[in-house]
């Protein structure tokens, strides 16, 4: 069985912060909250999902380090201003939702090709992450009450839960396709073959 790589890690990790980007640059549907709604969650959980929690963890950050300087946002945008807008807290939660949807995934790898398992993760990585620092970064940057920004982003809660369904699928057949993306150990680690003994 082949095992992963260093460089395949590199490459899975730089591939899926393209995706996310190409998620973030489709056309998005405006919002009455001042944050625009996309498939960037959808691209970002199946990250996580697939690439498990390190790999999904870093994989979002690149996106979102690369997203400083080219116009890989949501709606073509870039710059540091995201993060002291309306947006910041669910840019900030994104590679934390992507960890904690790998986490589970991979915690219970041997799941990983249901459909069920997978959406269950997504979906409550989502809501305990997205839609807790969504609305708290709304209503530290929007001028706010708590009440008020946590039920704004109700108005997100029935698009997520049809991008995990999308997710839950895509992830669980490609863990089918490509099981060694959840293995344990990479070739680095798998442990070296016992010496032939010398003859007498």
């Amino acid at each position: 069985m082949t095992r992963r790589t260093p460089t395949t890690d590199v490459a899975l990790i730089a591939g899926f912060a393209a995706l996310i980007a190409v998620c973030a640059l489709l056309p998005e549907i405006k919002t009455g909250v001042g944050v625009p709604y996309s498939l960037q969650t959808f691209g970002v959980l199946l990250t996580g999902a697939v690439l498990g929690p390190v790999r999904g963890f870093l994989s979002v950050t690149l996106y979102l380090v690369a997203g400083l300087v080219l116009p890989i946002y949501s709606g073509g945008t870039s710059g540091m201003a995201h993060y002291s807008g309306l947006t910041a807290g669910y840019l900030v939660a994104f590679p934390i939702a992507a960890a904690l949807c790998g986490f589970l995934v991979y915690r219970n790898r041997r799941n990983a090709t249901q459909f069920a398992f997978v959406f269950t993760c997504g979906l409550l990585s989502s809501f305990l992450v997205v839609h807790t620092l969504g609305p708290l970064g709304l209503a530290w940057r929007g001028d706010m009450s708590l009440k008020a920004a946590f039920s704004a982003d109700t108005a997100y809660f029935p698009g997520d839960i049809a991008k995990n369904v999308v997710m839950a699928l895509v992830a669980s057949a490609v863990h089918r396709a490509f099981p060694d993306l959840i293995s344990r150990r990479t070739t680095a680690e798998a442990p070296a073959e016992e010496p032939a003994p010398e003859p007498a």
